[in-house]
């Protein structure tokens, strides 16, 4: 299974998920930049997205939630070490409350990879970072299965946050 993203004006996004209405796409909105995430088995019907192969999944998406897209440059020859760690504490996840889906998005033409991860709204991401689960994973843990981090990552990770409603339009 593959992710694809692409992304435009929140109008073009919306008028590709309304064309291909049979695919598996969600609106996402974000400051200042609207992506529109399309799930398949088969090739995007994007002219030039961003490729990635779901490597690990929970659940399902749903189009009525709170996305953070975290980026994670990780060096090729660290990507095995990488993945394993992601398999061996992302199951901490799913109890926490508010927790909707998560994908683990293996790039296909660059090096960063994408931890994706819904949720019922911004306080039960914002309540999950603040939890002693995120703390031991992600603030404690300065190597990696006994391998310094700096040995695996290119650059610092970020994190992008969108929803799925349009925001209103600000009146002028």
């Amino acid at each position: 299974m593959f992710l694809y993203l692409t992304s435009g004006t929140p109008e073009f996004m919306e008028s590709l998920q309304k064309k291909y209405s049979k695919e598996q796409m969600i609106v996402l909105y974000g400051q200042g930049n609207t992506v529109l995430l399309h799930e398949s088995d088969k090739k995007s019907v994007f002219a030039t997205p961003r490729s990635y192969e779901i490597i690990r999944e929970i659940n399902k998406l749903d189009e009525h939630g709170f996305f953070v897209l975290n980026h994670i440059p990780v060096k090729s020859e660290s990507r095995k070490l990488f993945e394993d760690r992601f398999y061996d504490r992302i199951h901490t996840i799913e109890e926490e409350p508010g927790f909707i889906a998560f994908r683990l998005l293996r790039p296909l033409h660059d090096e960063t990879y994408i931890s994706l991860t819904e949720w019922s709204g911004p306080h039960s991401y914002e309540a999950w970072k603040a939890s002693n689960t995120y703390k031991e994973i992600y603030e404690n843990n300065t190597s990696t299965n006994g391998v310094d981090r700096s040995n695996i990552f290119t650059s610092a990770p970020y994190a992008k946050t969108f929803i799925t409603s349009r925001p209103e339009e600000e009146e002028l």
